[in-house]
Order: C-alpha cells, then sequence, then structure tokens
C-alpha cells in the first residue's frame, strides 16, 4: 500500500455518503470510485465528492481499490458482501452484517479461507462519551458491575423482516453492552407489534459472564425527537455512568456523592458532538490497523455475535423462555 490509500464505496443511499464524504477529503485516501444501480444517482453522488461513478462492480474493481465500504439497503448485504470478499480485497461493512446465521458463518468462512480484512462499522463504541464510560470502567472507578441498561427508539425504519428493529438496530445494543461489560450469557424476551404489523417494540432481560444483569429496550414505536432516546446506564458498586443520546453528554457518579462529574463537548468542539464523526474516528482505527497489518478494530465477527443474539432473543419470546448464550 502506497502513502495515499484507494478507497471504493459501495451504496448510493443516505449513510453511504458519509463513506464518500470521509475518504473523499481524508489526506491519506482517495476515493476512487462509487458503486450504485441507478446510473443519475451514482453519478451524481460520486461528482459531488470529486469521483467516479459505476454501476458495475467489475468495472469499479478495475480501479484496484486498496479497500471496499459497504453501505447497502440493511436486507440486501450477503451477496455483495460474498462477491467482494470472493475478491480477496479488505472490506469494512455497514451493520446488520446480514439476517441469517448461516448467510454469516459463509461470509465469515469466506473471509478466514481467503484471510482477508474483514470490518463492521459498529461506530457507536468511537463516541466520545462511550469511550470516556470504558475507561472508567476499566480503570475501576465503577467498581464491580451489577447492571446495565440500554434504552433506544425512534421511527420505525420499515423493512421485510418481523424483526427488522432487533436486527438492524438493537445490533448496536448488542455490540455496546458486551463492549462495555462482557459477554451476555442468557436472554428473555418480551415483545409487541401493536402499530404496523411487525415486532416493533422489543424489551430483554439479560445476564452477564460477570454475574451482572442488564436489560435492553428497543422502540421503533418512539421518536427522535424525545431527549435521551438513546441512553445507556452502567451502574457498578461504587458508582455509576449514564451515556446521554450516544454524543450528547456523559454523567459519572460516585456512589454515597451528590456531586455529578458530567462531560459535554466544548463550543468549539463540533467534532464530538456530531454523530456522523464517530464514523470518522472508527475509520482512523480502521486504517491504522490495516495498515498495520493488524485485525480490524471491530471485526464482522462482532456482527455474527449481534446476530446470533437477536436469533436468541426471537427464540426466547417465541418459546416463553430464557435462552443461553455464551458461545453462540
Amino acid at each position: 500500500m502506497g502513502d495515499t490509500l484507494k478507497v471504493a464505496v459501495v451504496g448510493t443511499g443516505g449513510w453511504a455518503e458519509q463513506h464518500a464524504r470521509i475518504f473523499s477529503r481524508r489526506a491519506d485516501t482517495e476515493l476512487v470510485g462509487v458503486l450504485g444501480r441507478d446510473e443519475g444517482r451514482t453519478r451524481a453522488r460520486a461528482e459531488r465528492y470529486g469521483s467516479r461513478g459505476f454501476t458495475d462492480l467489475d468495472a469499479l474493481l478495475a480501479t484496484d481499490p486498496d479497500l471496499v465500504t459497504v453501505c447497502l439497503p440493511n436486507e440486501r448485504h450477503f451477496e455483495p458482501t460474498l462477491a467482494l470478499l470472493q475478491t480477496g480485497i479488505p472490506l469494512l461493512v455497514e451493520k446488520p452484517l446480514v439476517f441469517e446465521l448461516d448467510e454469516a458463518d459463509r461470509l465469515l468462512a469466506e473471509a478466514e479461507e481467503r484471510d482477508t480484512f474483514f470490518a463492521i462499522n459498529f461506530n457507536h463504541r468511537y463516541a466520545e462519551p462511550v469511550v470516556r464510560a470504558k475507561a472508567a470502567l476499566d480503570a475501576g472507578e465503577l467498581g464491580a458491575p451489577v447492571f446495565a441498561t440500554w434504552r433506544f427508539g425512534g421511527e420505525a425504519n420499515l423493512g421485510e423482516s418481523p424483526h427488522a428493529n432487533l436486527i438492524e438496530t438493537q445490533c448496536h445494543g448488542f455490540d455496546m453492552l458486551e463492549h462495555l461489560f462482557g459477554p451476555i450469557t442468557s436472554v428473555a424476551a418480551s415483545m409487541t407489534k401493536k402499530t404496523y404489523g411487525a415486532w416493533s417494540t422489543i424489551a430483554i432481560a439479560l445476564e452477564f459472564a460477570n454475574d451482572a444483569v442488564g436489560t435492553m429496550l428497543g422502540s421503533y414505536d418512539s421518536s427522535y425527537a424525545y431527549e435521551d432516546s438513546q441512553r445507556v446506564e452502567l451502574n457498578g458498586t461504587l458508582g455509576r455512568a449514564v451515556i446521554h443520546d450516544t454524543v450528547r453528554s456523559l454523567t459519572l457518579e460516585t456512589a454515597g456523592d451528590e456531586v455529578a462529574r458530567v462531560w459535554r463537548a466544548g463550543y468549539f468542539n463540533d467534532e464530538a458532538r456530531t454523530f456522523e464523526y464517530t464514523f470518522d474516528r472508527h475509520v482512523d482505527a480502521v486504517l491504522t490497523a490495516l495498515r498495520a497489518g493488524d485485525p480490524p478494530p471491530v471485526p464482522a465477527r462482532a456482527g455474527r455475535r449481534a446476530l446470533a443474539l437477536a436469533m436468541a432473543v426471537i427464540e426466547s419470546h417465541e418459546t416463553v423462555r430464557r435462552v443461553e448464550t455464551f458461545g453462540v
């Protein structure tokens, strides 16, 4: 690889524009192409970011990219990802990995066989409040973990799967809680589909390997306009951390102390207060690992793990029992 990495983006949707923005503006990357299905839309996206538009994958790959990033409709990930993995080119994909475990296993096996760099964008990990909360946990400031909660809800993103909310959105919650609190060993779930025919709101009770417990509440029957539409609370024997709206603020408290410490981005710190820039931070880590020949900072296997936990939640709801998830 040269000093400037050549990057190609597959997808022309809303979040795919963040891919084009990042790789067209970094000093150490060149956006060599954007792939889409609609020629006019693809050309417009590519030209906006000083690149070339393609509607044929082989033509895109002829630009000889060092990295391909993929941002396609949630339920259309498997076949394009498999085709790209078969080229052996390093890959960064959006969540969810896929909607079926056998497809996830096929993708991971393909990457392992070719020893391909295969990363997934769980960008919530890179929000400043999350980074600081994990540092507090790792430093022992909260004491021994006791319980963790994830609540995330907004307007519906309708899809074909009756479990779209669980698989495509709450995968961030599974990844976040295991990133912070460690492996989830069992789940027990309740769901409702009262608003539009799919399982739009999910409540999950969790057990962790460290003997902590937790809850997840994910809803497509809510609104992103509400304050604290995303809230993570981490309680330990010595204190707690609360993450508000992913990037908005972090509150750290010590047991018995009525004074709290609060982080909020300062007046000029637009980078830390902007959700999209959590992806910029992840890209920093991805490119550092890629250049060094190291594994991805968030490997695609994390997407498979989130999907396995979602499948256990579905099983729990359908069988009305707690389902073990250790090692799935």
